[in-house]
């Protein structure tokens, strides 16, 4: 018989209640009498708000969340995928993958100018290496200053002067309702996303088959061959590590695009290269591409 009742693991964040309870819609559009109870867990970056995730281990917004399946203290778990470390807990999967929302990256400027049109020495706030590599790679002539928080801390950060433009993740703004912010969206060419960019991980413990039949109702199989891609170059790569790495995988019909990087921290080495296959498996798509950038020299870069 289909469970009905589900308790729901997530961040107590703004972004990430919203982002909960729009899961909860689908799943309940999918299956009739389905209650859920949220459960917000308070995770190690939400301890420390102004925390350097450059310097910390990468599952700091989802560790304790993932712990709380573990032990049965929830019944399934929502993660932002870009959060999700591409190793996970032998006793979960991600078993429901919705469509994903807009993966691209935006500027948003005080005085309304686009990326190329910023002056020289203009401060962009951002403490993304992913982001600042690839900017200063097409731009040496801007500065940078660490800006973190939450969405609408950063908004105020820049309002206040701390910074002339901000870079975040298009998604994050259009779930929040603020859109209207963004000045630009940065193209691809300039800013490859980061792994898993805009989709969401519904995570439940492998051995809990009634919950995993209810949350694949909701998996999105385009979505979910994207971002097996993605995920698989970063793994390919040692995707933990705190050098820049990037990817987007576009899948049209039965091809699929990858497009990926790996850049040191300022910028100057940047290596970058795309393959499309029509080869079912994109795992094997996203390791291809992760070997060939590093015949290519991203090798030097991982060290």
């Amino acid at each position: 018989m289909m469970r009905v009742h589900i308790r729901v693991g997530t961040r107590a964040s703004r972004l990430a209640l919203m982002q909960t309870n729009q899961v909860i819609e689908e799943l309940k559009h999918r299956t009739s009498g389905l209650k859920c109870d949220i459960i917000p867990i308070r995770t190690e970056g939400d301890r420390v708000r102004e925390i350097d995730r450059s310097v910390v281990n990468k599952d700091i917004f989802t560790k304790e969340i993932q712990e709380a399946l573990i032990e049965d203290k929830i019944d399934i778990a929502i993660h932002s995928m870009k959060d999700l470390t591409v190793d996970l807990p032998s006793a979960v999967i991600i078993a429901g993958i919705p469509k994903r929302a807009n993966p691209h990256d935006v500027l948003i400027s005080r005085e309304n100018r686009r990326f190329m049109e910023l002056p020289a020495g203009s401060r962009i706030g951002t403490s993304s290496p992913r982001r600042r590599s690839q900017l200063s790679a097409v731009r040496g002539d801007l500065d940078f200053v660490d800006i973190r928080g939450n969405v609408e801390t950063r908004l105020r950060k820049l309002a206040m002067g701390e910074c002339d433009a901000i870079v975040l993740a298009a998604a994050g703004l259009e779930r929040l309702h603020l859109e209207h912010e963004a000045t630009e969206v940065l193209p691809i060419h300039i800013m490859l996303p980061a792994i898993g960019q805009g989709a969401l991980a519904i995570q439940t413990r492998n051995s809990d088959e009634e919950t995993i039949e209810l949350v694949t109702r909701i998996d999105n199989s385009i979505t979910r061959r994207e971002v097996e891609a993605e995920r698989a170059f970063a793994k390919k790569l040692g995707g933990n590590c705190r050098t820049p790495i990037a990817a987007y995988a576009r899948a049209y019909s039965s091809k699929l695009t990858v497009e990926g990087m790996i850049a040191s921290q300022n910028g100057r080495m940047l290596v970058r290269g795309r393959v499309t296959s029509d080869n079912p498996k994109p795992t094997q798509i996203g390791e291809e591409l992760a070997s060939s950038l590093l015949n290519k020299g991203a090798e030097a870069l991982l060290k």
